[in-house]
């Protein structure tokens, strides 16, 4: 079996992928041109993208748009209604109004997040099935799929390798991680996927996961910031209230087989308390966590396996 390497620098971060397969084919090559694919599609800071075609016809028309595009919004919208839950696909408005983790970030005014509020529910993301079409109702309206599309991405790349015949896979979207099939290079067949430490510098880990065919991700309040008038601000929206969410949480880890579902999870559950995100995910079949509290405390779900 052949191994192959390769290091890209898209969607603003550095992804790593791996593979071993049999195949004369550039598996690799492929994946790569996938994900250049994913990035100018499903952009929503690219006026060109298939995603802004949308936000610029909101209030006048719908758009058809490509199937799996389609799809990652069908799957966002049905998310962001379960109750109680802080993923919203709508939640463009007030990321742009922020721009937190640009270098433009800003502020906003009362009135600019009360006019915000007023154009982030995901209601009114109307979509057609059978010709593809999504509409925006209201004029201002816009999609953001960064809380899903990396989970999304990792699943087709992985599917990919897969259809390829690779026996083993390994994907890094910017520390949401997917594996399959054996690591060669353990004895036990386990990757090895270390859990950020959110108090200190990238590469600082406060555990070791073993998996194996499964997708490791983390969302946390400690690398996209913003300071204004000596208050941090995060990344991470709570819809209520136009304002970074309020929550007890430095990061929360969702280990599941696919990615997407991790990244749903991960950001549905971030504003919960983190006894009660500990209790749901053991109540939720195929899923697994670690919860790392801003004053440093950490807890995990039973069926985690661990480096010891």
């Amino acid at each position: 079996m052949a191994i192959e390497k390769k290091t890209l620098y898209l969607m603003g971060t550095q992804i790593q992928l791996w593979v071993e397969h049999d195949q004369k084919e550039d598996i690799l090559g492929q994946a790569e041109q996938t994900l250049i694919d994913y990035e100018q599609r499903f952009s929503a800071n690219d006026k060109t993208s298939e995603l802004m075609k949308i936000t610029q016809q909101a209030g006048v028309a719908a758009v058809k748009v490509q199937d799996d595009l389609f799809e990652l919004i069908q799957i966002g919208k049905e998310q962001s209604l379960i109750p109680n839950g802080y993923l919203n696909i709508a939640i463009g408005p007030l990321v742009h109004a922020w721009r937190i983790g640009f270098a433009d970030a800003q502020y906003p005014s009362k009135e600019k997040i009360a006019s915000c509020l007023a154009l982030i529910d995901p209601n009114d993301i109307h979509l057609n099935s059978e010709t593809k079409e999504v509409y925006l109702a209201k004029a201002g309206m816009s999609i953001d799929l960064g809380a899903l599309a990396k989970g999304y991405f990792a699943d087709k790349i992985v599917a990919l390798f897969k259809k390829k015949g690779a026996s083993a896979g390994f994907i890094n979207l910017g520390g949401n991680i997917l594996t399959f099939g054996e690591a060669p290079h353990h004895a036990d067949g386990y990757w090895r996927i270390g859990i950020q430490n959110p108090f200190l510098p990238r590469g600082n880990y406060v555990a070791t996961l073993l998996i194996k065919n499964q997708s490791v991700v983390t969302s946390g309040i400690y690398e996209r910031t913003f300071e204004w008038q000596g208050k941090t601000y995060h990344h991470i929206f709570d819809s209520q209230t136009g304002f970074p969410v309020q929550s007890e949480l430095a990061s929360l880890t969702i280990v599941s087989q696919e990615s997407l579902v991790g990244e749903i999870w991960t950001t549905r559950l971030f504003g919960t308390e983190a006894t009660t995100i500990i209790r749901e995910v053991e109540a939720t079949p195929g899923l697994e966590g670690i919860v790392i509290t801003t004053d440093g405390r950490t807890a995990n779900t039973q069926g985690l396996r661990f480096r010891t």
